[in-house]
């Protein structure tokens, strides 16, 4: 029986270990499938509404809230969700890192799709897990000037943004296509079920629409950089680069949550081989605090068992947190300061750009830029796909943020759906009886491409879809006289600037493809009283 009791107890720490492990596993698919189906639920699905929290993520994201609060001035009421998250975090550790982030666990699964020995690669010295501590530093610098950028490098705005402008219509293009060759192949027994799968998949899971974005290529292959990067480390987005990652890292060092290791520990190596964030090389007792994710790995293969997480009253480990040099802290902030003038410098400056037409209940430009953070939301919920992501129009520091291209689509009269889901309150949430008197820009006719102007051939499209209550286009009758001298009526359209709201179907549906001969600029935005026609 003596000799029976050290067996028992190790088999009851090797169900705890496997249990925890499990646990572990099962939060991260959890979380990952949570965010995925939230972002499905994130679109158009024939009602002006969207009954869940879908930007539930970015509300609990702390980082978001934080610097939106230095660059707006303001506190913004989702930061209180975010404490919730650094309330966690001073309690148990980055668990948020290990357990929750869909971008993490997409790393973890593609880092372990791929497996390699840690030092497969060497990695210069400078990237290192104090890399993020200076990219969050050049953040924090940046935003006291009221530059938000942080949407840029924040996982979940990143995630949210390479799943809406990439994968998404990429795995649409993908399911399409399948399903016509399927119904192409004219074989009974193939769409006997694929037609009805395709039914449900359209209707739950596939876009309104095809999707299309103008940065696609550029987003997806900066995601792609990211999954790829795994290849030299496993997470190495985790331990390098992510700013998210190290505001969490510096309240984890405060949580008296900690690894202990107890006597029995024969200094293997084990748990370093198998730790790729907070072990020490060549200090099995070293441990870096503020880079654990409390994954458990070192528990699990320790084989004395001497490795265990729980509360502690003294600090058993030697490093408590990441030995960052000072005067690289100050370079960074002071990087970030001088950005900010750097990115605002541009031709124009002040002068509103014709075409940065912005989605209806959007702020003041200014206010709009310290408060957008990029993340796609907006985008990705936009039934005609008309809002797409700027590059240079709003200048570097608006960079991704949207903008209504009345080429691609126009914005839907009674649609509120793009105020519904954003988190940071840059697009305020309006009811449809203001978001039909809201304007966004306004309608030109160029006489030179018009049909009825230029040609005398009758054309009505621009009035007939104008979605106005009192039509603000209206027609003047006129006499065309053609090459043969003959007379005929035409309607020449005009545009009611007083009734016009820049919704821009007008220069959607115009049949003059190439370079449409009614157009919408921003001029005329309720949002500013500046960017007027009359004053």
């Amino acid at each position: 029986m003596v000799n029976a009791a050290p067996r028992v107890v190790a088999s009851v720490l090797s169900i705890k270990l496997i249990m925890v492990r499990k646990f572990r596993l099962i939060s991260q698919v959890f979380f990952l499938i949570l965010f995925l189906v939230l972002l499905i639920l994130t679109s158009y699905r024939g009602s002006d509404e969207i009954r869940y929290p879908v930007r539930i993520f970015l509300e609990f994201d702390p980082l978001v809230g934080l610097i939106t609060l230095l660059a707006s001035h303001q506190i913004p009421l989702f930061l209180l969700l975010g404490l919730i998250t650094l309330g966690f975090t001073f309690l148990f550790g980055r668990v948020f890192c290990g357990w929750v982030c869909p971008l993490g666990t997409i790393n973890h699964a593609v880092g372990w799709l791929a497996p390699h020995s840690r030092d497969r690669f060497s990695i210069p010295r400078f990237l290192n897990y104090r890399l993020k501590y200076y990219i969050l530093t050049f953040f924090l610098g940046a935003s006291v000037l009221s530059l938000q950028w942080v949407g840029i490098l924040d996982p979940i705005s990143l995630l949210i943004r390479s799943m809406t402008l990439t994968v998404e219509p990429i795995f649409n293009r993908l399911v399409h296509g399948l399903f016509a060759l399927l119904y192409f192949s004219n074989i009974d027994l193939i769409t006997l079920w694929s037609e009805p799968l395709y039914d449900f998949l359209k209707r739950s899971i596939l876009s309104f629409r095809q999707p299309h974005f103008h940065q696609g290529i550029m987003v997806g292959l900066l995601f792609a950089l990211i999954l790829l990067l795994n290849l030299i480390q496993r997470r190495f987005w985790c331990t390098v680069l992510c700013p998210l990652g190290a505001l969490l890292g510096v309240i984890a060092r405060f949580s008296r949550f900690e690894r202990l290791i107890d006597d029995s520990c024969n200094e293997c190596g084990q748990c370093f081989t198998n730790c790729f964030h907070g072990q020490k090389e060549g200090l099995p007792r070293a441990w870096v605090k503020s880079e654990c994710l409390v994954c458990g790995n070192c528990q699990d293969v320790c084989p004395e068992r001497a490795v265990q997480f729980k509360t502690a009253t003294r600090s058993s480990f030697i490093s408590r947190g990441p030995d960052l040099v000072r005067r690289n802290l100050i370079v960074s902030a002071f990087s970030g300061v001088v950005a900010v003038p750097l990115m605002r410098i541009r031709p124009g400056e002040g002068l509103p750009h014709p075409r940065l037409i912005r989605p209806p209940g959007a702020l003041s430009e200014k206010e709009f830029l310290q408060r957008c953070i990029k993340c796609g939301e907006c985008m990705k919920v936009c039934l005609t796909n008309g809002l797409q992501p700027t590059l240079f129009e709003a200048g570097i520091e608006g960079i991704w943020s949207p903008i209504l291209v009345s080429r691609v689509g126009y914005c839907q009269y009674y649609c509120t759906l793009c105020g519904q889901v954003c988190p940071s309150g840059a697009i305020r949430r309006l009811s449809q009886a203001e978001k039909v008197k809201t304007k966004i820009g306004l309608a030109f006719i160029d006489m030179n491409r018009c049909l009825p102007y230029a040609q005398g051939i009758p054309c009505i499209v621009c009035e007939e879809y104008c979605p106005t209550a009192k039509k603000a286009i209206w027609f003047e009758e006129a006499l065309a006289i053609g090459r043969d001298g003959k007379k005929r009526s035409v309607k020449k359209p005009k545009v009611d600037i007083d009734l016009c709201i820049g919704c821009g179907i007008c220069e959607f549906k115009c049949p003059v493809v190439d370079q449409p001969a009614i157009y919408v600029t921003s001029i005329g935005e309720s949002r500013s009283e500046q960017n007027r026609l009359t004053l």
